[in-house]
């Protein structure tokens, strides 16, 4: 079942390329926009269906996940494990980027001057402050939390249910059970969704193409291609950490989780990959407890793809303005882009957001944005994707250090 959905998401894929790329060649732009824009409908509203699933999904499985982990301790434990894993990759994917981005070069081409007139986008920034993104991790409602999706919110509030349940000498059994029964409705409603998504994927990148035309991939090449490249690097090492740490089975969970993956990479959305990541990392034996903890979690802390992306993005632009950033600054952007990405959960083009306040910080022309704003549709659909692949390898690693990984004949004891 697994590798039908994968060939009807790929088919899909490559249906909306051709749709798009016929409607771009064959139609006045205005035309082309006035169908693309029909059948974004199709895309807002399988992503409304994903927005709405999320907030009960996570609360529920993850109240009933660390309702059965036991005392606070264990929580506290798999926490400082989670976290630990989050910080180690955020590095090592910022590096990847910076090195990779000094290695290609993609900015060199271009040679572009300051000019006064030029414009930079506006974006609010106003969230991206110390004060601003502690304060905003504490929901003032949850319902108001739940009704916006801010996940990270919801976790905070349901590690805090979870575990006083968990305290609670009978564990509450009712409140349990109505939690479970809960998490299981909306992963059997998450069934029924799912399989409108690849219509969603087809109506994407038809509308995508159809306005943009493929001419946008050429004119972006090496600066496409190279993120693409440190992209598949960054990959390339999480599948290797994960075989070292998990065992040969980690190269089952690749495989496992390449339909969620195209599935955020089709509609540059990680959110609309989540209730089927959280699906597949059970059903490849991490248990429900773990996967409801880390994965929540990681959508707030663990954007392997879009710190790569924010650290190339700004490399690009000093280079295509002839900046020449000392090492020192380099280090001071790989930690300031580490502690402000941890903002970008909810917030509307955060990647945008994160990479204008670098360029502020470091006296970078802030018009350098306008250059990227042409292909950031596209680099999201990849960032999305490695944000999916980062998150289940952290996911199996937790899993594997806590012994929570289930052997396939499920008879098994913890690995």
């Amino acid at each position: 079942m697994n590798r039908i959905f994968t060939a009807f998401v790929v088919g899909a894929m490559v249906l909306g390329i051709l749709v798009g790329w016929a409607i771009n060649a064959t139609l006045p732009a205005e035309g082309a926009k006035a169908v693309a824009e029909n059948l974004s409908i199709i895309t807002d509203v399988f992503l409304r269906l994903i927005k709405m699933i999320i907030a009960p999904l996570v609360f529920s499985t993850l109240v009933a996940g660390i309702a059965h982990m036991g005392d606070a301790s264990e929580v506290g434990r798999v926490g400082v494990k989670t976290i630990g894993w989050f910080i180690l990759a955020s590095i090592t994917s910022l590096t990847i980027g910076l090195i990779m981005v000094h290695l290609i070069h993609p900015g060199s081409g271009l040679s572009l001057t300051v000019a006064a007139s030029e414009a930079a986008p506006t974006l609010d920034m106003s969230k991206f402050t110390l004060r601003e993104f502690i304060t905003h991790v504490v929901p003032s409602s949850i319902v108001d939390a739940m009704a916006r999706n801010e996940i990270l919110q919801i976790v905070v509030f349901s590690v805090l249910v979870g575990t006083a349940v968990s305290a609670v000498d009978d564990r509450a059994p009712a409140v349990l059970a109505l939690v479970e029964q809960v998490a299981a409705i909306m992963l059997k409603v998450t069934g029924y969704v799912m399989r409108t998504a690849p219509l969603a994927i087809f109506a994407a990148l038809s509308a995508s193409i159809a306005t943009q035309g493929l001419d946008v991939l050429v004119t972006y090449a090496k600066f496409v291609l190279g993120f693409y490249g440190s992209l598949a690097l960054l990959w390339g090492l999480l599948v290797l950490v994960a075989v070292l740490i998990v065992g040969p089975r980690a190269l089952k969970l690749m495989n496992q989780i390449r339909s969620p993956a195209l599935l955020a990479f089709s509609t540059a959305s990680s959110e609309a990959a989540y209730p089927r990541t959280l699906e597949e990392l059970q059903k490849w034996g991490i248990s429900r407890k773990v996967a409801s903890f880390v994965l929540p979690l990681g959508y707030s802390f663990n954007l392997d793809g879009s710190m790569m992306y924010c650290t190339f993005a700004v490399m690009f632009i000093a280079q295509v303005y002839g900046v020449e950033l000392s090492i020192g600054q380099q280090i001071t952007m790989l930690l300031l882009l580490m502690v402000t990405s941890k903002g970008m959960a909810g917030v509307p083009r955060a990647s945008l957001v994160v990479i204008a306040a670098t360029l502020t910080f470091f006296d970078l022309p802030e018009a350098g944005l306008l250059l990227i704003l042409a292909v950031d549709h596209l680099l999201d659909m990849g960032r999305s994707a490695t944000n999916v692949i980062g998150n289940s390898v952290a996911a199996a690693v937790v899993a594997k250090w806590e012994g929570q990984i289930e052997e396939p004949s499920g008879e098994g004891a913890a690995t």
